[in-house]
């Protein structure tokens, strides 16, 4: 299959089947509890950006595991978010694996840092959270980190990674060990790496690039070029990662709960399309109220709204 075979009309569809009806006998955590590793000292603004995207998508709970100087502005950015001031405490990971067992997704990476105590905790997470068939996406300083360490992820299919351009251009490099300009990226490449690694890639840009790296899936690759704007401020890829997690669970839970249902990609692949879709359609909206001055605050505001235009189930 390839993105010539959807067109985006009938994409949006299959995003919105899965995503979880409203209903007055739901119980707190069953639309999804997504877990954030990411927000340090200099970056307060990613974490907080994906984990609200997620509530805005519907998600019932949001747990943020950040170093102890990102929690204070964290918390007080929104009431609405659990924060867990543990990264970079001397022994992190009795706290964060009482977590992990509740989490249905973990998004790693939204303005983790780089330092090597925050990378230690990070592959503890991650060997923890694979031993727990936990789903995960990786963005930001966790790409950073698989440059060096992509064997963490050895045989783990359960895997989004979200980068840019200059990003993916990096782990391929560190990955296949072969040369590769940010600007000359394609969908080739982005193909190539999903299957070494064997992990869904999102490979943002112009025109948003997914490829399947399960040979099962036959490596399927779709784009998504749903209307954005010309606005590039920071933000807007945690934006995107956030969704990415929450429509991941549904897209995986509905595959799992509903095997005979015909969806038409692999539910990694259609989530980070609908995440992608989602994006572009809220920083539309929001560019056509603020113009040049449009924010990743601004987009908050309309991920809401952008994700009813999209995939709104009526209520139950």
């Amino acid at each position: 299959p390839g993105q010539s075979e959807f067109t985006n009309q009938q994409l949006v569809a299959a995003v919105a089947s899965v995503v979880p009806p409203l209903a007055n006998n739901a119980h707190k955590g069953q639309a999804g509890r997504i877990g954030i590793v990411g927000g340090s000292l200099e970056y307060t603004g990613a974490p907080y950006f994906a984990a609200m995207t997620a509530l805005r998508c519907g998600a019932d709970l949001v747990h943020v595991f950040c170093s102890r100087e990102a929690a204070g502005p964290i918390k007080a950015y929104s009431p609405e978010l659990i924060v867990h001031p543990v990264l970079d405490g001397p022994d992190p990971m009795p706290e964060i694996e009482e977590w992990l067992p509740r989490l249905h997704a973990l998004l790693l990476g939204p303005g983790l840092g780089r330092r090597p105590q925050t990378f230690a905790t990070l592959q503890h997470i991650i060997q923890a959270a694979m031993e727990k068939k936990i789903l995960m996406v990786f963005d930001a300083d966790a790409l950073f980190y698989l440059n060096e360490n992509s064997d963490v992820l050895q045989g783990y299919r359960n895997v989004i990674l979200t980068p840019n351009r200059v990003e993916f251009a990096r782990l391929y490099r560190g990955v296949l060990k072969e040369d590769l300009r940010a600007d000359h990226v394609t969908a080739e490449n982005i193909q190539q790496l999903a299957m070494s690694m064997g992990v869904t890639i999102m490979c943002k840009g112009q025109i948003d690039i997914i490829a399947s790296g399960a040979e099962a899936d036959g490596g399927v690759v779709v784009s998504c070029d749903v209307t954005g704007s010309p606005r590039r401020c920071g933000g807007q890829g945690d934006v995107l990662s956030g969704a990415t997690a929450l429509l991941y669970y549904w897209a995986y839970g509905t595959a799992n709960a509903c095997p005979e249902a015909a969806m038409p990609l692999p539910p990694a692949v259609l989530a980070a399309w609908g995440a992608a879709a989602l994006t572009r359609t809220s920083m539309n909206a929001a560019f056509k109220v603020s113009g040049r001055g449009t924010l990743t605050t601004d987009m908050l505001g309309t991920v809401a709204q952008a994700f009813a235009k999209l995939y709104e189930h009526p209520t139950k």
